[in-house]
């Protein structure tokens, strides 16, 4: 009888800090800022799952092999955002597979990377169909664009990402 009793209280010590850490993380979640949905994200992982609900119990959908990938988060649940991706699939990914780094991806069959943000400055590279990189400021219809280290400026109608804000 003794043993039974050393157990619950042992099961109850437990449960208490368990109850505290998940408390802890809530606090901490629940205190920081909420950004307005949508905004832009892109993977901060070399592989990311995307799950079909915002929980580790959910079956993942599609298993992401690609660093920098933008994604648009459209829903914010606890430490889950619900993302789209560029071809527009959605689904869960969990908060700490994402990063505010701002990339974009080339739609285009090809992106022509220019000295300046316009049509008449040279062509310094050409961005492929499916190259990801580092987006920077976007005005007028143009982007900055880098490319692990190749930089340049691209139509904003080129790529899909963090074109805008």
């Amino acid at each position: 009888m003794g043993d039974m009793g050393k157990g619950s209280g042992m099961k109850r010590l437990l449960l208490g800090a368990g109850m505290i850490a998940a408390l802890t993380n809530m606090s901490g979640a629940a205190a920081a800022p909420a950004k307005p949905v949508p905004y832009w994200a892109s993977l901060s992982h070399d592989e990311a799952r995307m799950r079909v609900g915002p929980s580790l119990d959910y079956p993942s959908n599609w298993v992401y092999q690609r660093r920098d990938l933008p994604v648009k988060v459209v829903q914010v649940l606890g430490l889950w955002r619900k993302v789209e991706d560029p071809d527009g699939a959605q689904g869960w990914m969990h908060v700490r597979l994402l990063s505010d780094t701002a990339t974009a991806i080339v739609t285009a069959a090809q992106a022509p990377m220019h000295e300046g943000a316009s049509e008449t400055s040279r062509t310094l590279f050409r961005a492929e169909k499916g190259v990801v990189g580092r987006i920077g400021s976007c005005s007028s219809g143009w982007c900055a664009f880098d490319v692990k280290g190749q930089k340049g400026f691209v139509k904003a109608s080129d790529v899909w990402g963090a074109t805008s804000g």
